[in-house]
Formats: C-alpha cells, sequence, structure tokens
C-alpha cells in the first residue's frame, strides 16, 4: 500500500515538474521571439520636421534617416 502511494507521488512530482518546465520554456521562447521581431523590423521613415519645431510641432530627437 505504501509502495503505490510513494510511487503516485513520484509521478504526481514529474508531472508538476513537467508542467513548470514547459511553461518556462513557452515563456524563454516567447521572449526570445519578440527581441528577434524587435531587432529585425525597422520601421521606415516618418516625414518630420527637420528644424526645431514650434506652435506644437515637434521633430525627431534623433532621426535615423
Amino acid at each position: 500500500m505504501i509502495h503505490s502511494q510513494a510511487k503516485a507521488s513520484i509521478k504526481t512530482r514529474l508531472f508538476i515538474w513537467s508542467i513548470v518546465s514547459a511553461a518556462l520554456l513557452l515563456f524563454f521562447v516567447a521572449n526570445a521571439h519578440l527581441v528577434y521581431v524587435a531587432y529585425d523590423s525597422q520601421p521606415d521613415c516618418m516625414p518630420h520636421l527637420k528644424e526645431a519645431g514650434n506652435n506644437g510641432n515637434f521633430r525627431a530627437a534623433k532621426s535615423a534617416c
């Protein structure tokens, strides 16, 4: 009787560790994908003021284009 309870306990622990490991793997893969997409995508240049803005018009602080 005790042997079967110990076996069930080991299976339960293994199942819980498997779920936790899968969740952590999913978390890291999703974050790696977000970092990849952030570095891979380069937004197109938007038209903006080249001189200092005035009356509610602003310019890019550090334009890349």
